[in-house]
């Protein structure tokens, strides 16, 4: 019989969920394990968010380089583009800080163990292939999430891959097709086209990134078309069939039911992800599941288990690394009865959601359409880059920022934008809605100029009508 361990919190997953949880129950004094099978840092930093980012920054360089050097003054003779040296420097970044992971486990006294892990009962983790038991007071449960194909299409990791086999490659492929336009397919989309690539994205809905303001995603699909990036939306894919030397990609365009065959080297799917809830004994523990496999929580991250807990990808509420950290910040600080802020429906809706592709996208709250539909009585501010000093001086023209406001009482009801580093510029107006500013308070706030973040003070003015520079 193995030995038994004890802990005050044992954490199944070690990804951006998990890894903050431990941390933050520690401080607060509990002894806790992490049980991760893999590497820490979960999908977001060794085969998600951080490498992209990485990736993204390569491909900006490399677009700047083959695409605008004249316009910058540069020229060259035998530029070589090297995205096996790309590629590379990706996975150096992401070792480097799981290796800090490491560092602060070690720092606050969290044990990790290694291991796949299976719950046996509401208080107990078995681990794998150790056999080790771990008995505890209370669970996390945050193993994540993993990508989902369609329906009778096999991944072979070769010519049919996911979002994880697009950071393992080495090289690029002459041609790429890209089964969905959210913010996986739009970054990789725009890694690989930056690198040469002839890419094509086919989206089942109307617009390019489905969730997002539809005239912030016109934008991005006006600059998708300049670079060359062939976008096919209201556009069902109904075959993806590989051949000797690829795959054959057969669609049909859903308005006029027209269809067409698209030959790839390579067809990257990346149409969401299927919760990591089965084969980890939710069963034997009592933990109930939606029809989809997700965990349902309450604003405390529990679940109808007494002392379990979910967050992260697996509780379904809105797949998002930072939204999975905030989660368990939350839960921790709630089972340690710690003083927390509690996570409703409503706060998901204002959570910052980026895409990284070139233009950038970032947003919080409702839409136009969303705020009327909700009741609200709305005005709209808007400001170009094209009339931003810095923008220009930093040659991205194209995008804006647009603010949603409360006609009332002038608070912030939504944020679109559109444009450079805007996913650096959206926490001003996600503290501003945290601490209830309005568009007046952030007009009157003195930006710095020349600055990107100029743009925000003059939406904000353009909500009630005073915009200086348009």
């Amino acid at each position: 019989m193995s030995e038994v361990t004890t802990y005050d919190l044992i954490v199944l997953g070690g990804g951006p969920g998990g890894y903050v949880a431990a941390i933050r129950a520690a401080q607060l004094g509990r002894k806790v394990a992490v049980v991760e099978r893999e590497a820490l840092g979960g999908v977001c930093l060794n085969w998600g968010c951080i490498p992209t980012k990485s990736l993204l920054r390569n491909a900006e360089l490399a677009s700047i380089l083959t695409g605008e050097a004249k316009e910058f003054g540069f020229s060259f003779d035998n530029l070589k583009l090297d995205y096996a040296a790309a590629q590379k420097r990706s996975r150096q970044v992401s070792e480097r800080l799981v290796r800090g992971i490491g560092f602060l486990f070690r720092k606050n006294n969290v044990t990790l163990v290694q291991g796949t892990g299976r719950l046996i009962g509401p208080k107990q983790i078995r681990v794998e292939p150790s056999g080790q038991t771990l008995e505890t007071s209370h669970i996390i449960i945050a193993t994540g999430a993993r990508p989902r194909a369609l329906p009778g299409m096999v991944v072979d990791g070769q010519k049919i891959i996911t979002s994880r086999q697009a950071l393992e490659l080495t090289s690029v492929p002459q041609r790429l097709v890209i089964v969905g336009a959210g913010a996986i397919g739009m970054e990789f989309a725009y890694i690989f086209r930056a690198y040469g690539a002839a890419v094509t994205v086919i989206e089942m809905l109307p617009h390019v990134l489905p969730l997002e303001d539809e005239e912030t995603a016109a934008e991005v699909a006006k600059a998708f078309k300049k670079q060359g990036i062939v976008t096919l939306v209201n556009t069902r894919t109904e075959a993806v069939e590989p051949t000797a030397t690829g795959v054959n990609v057969r669609v049909k365009e859903q308005a006029s039911g027209q269809e067409q065959t698209i030959s790839a080297d390579v067809v990257l799917v990346a149409i969401g992800v299927a919760p990591n809830s089965d084969g980890i004994g939710l069963e034997a523990a009592g933990v109930q599941t939606d029809k989809r496999g997700f965990i349902p929580v309450n604003e405390f991250m529990q679940t109808n288990v007494p002392g379990i807990y979910a967050i992260g990808d697996v509780t379904g509420k809105l797949l998002l690394a930072h939204v999975a950290s905030a989660q368990g910040i939350v839960a921790a600080e709630h089972l340690a009865g710690h003083e927390t802020r509690p996570l409703r429906d409503v706060d998901y809706t204002f959570m910052p959601r980026c895409t990284y592709c070139k233009p950038q996208v970032a947003s919080l709250g409702y839409t136009e359409a969303q705020a009327k539909e909700k009741g609200y009585a709305i005005k709209v501010g808007k400001f170009p880059f094209i009339a931003s000093g810095k923008a220009l001086g930093l040659n991205e023209k194209d995008g804006f920022v647009k603010i949603i406001a409360d006609a009332r009482y002038g608070e912030i009801l939504g944020a679109h934008l559109v444009g450079p580093e805007v996913t650096e510029l959206l926490p001003e107006l996600a503290l501003a809605h945290t601490w209830e500013l309005t568009t007046e308070e952030i007009a009157r706030t003195v930006h710095a100029h020349p600055t990107l973040s100029e743009a925000l003070m003059e939406a904000a003015h353009a909500v009630g009508g005073q915009a200086i520079h348009i």
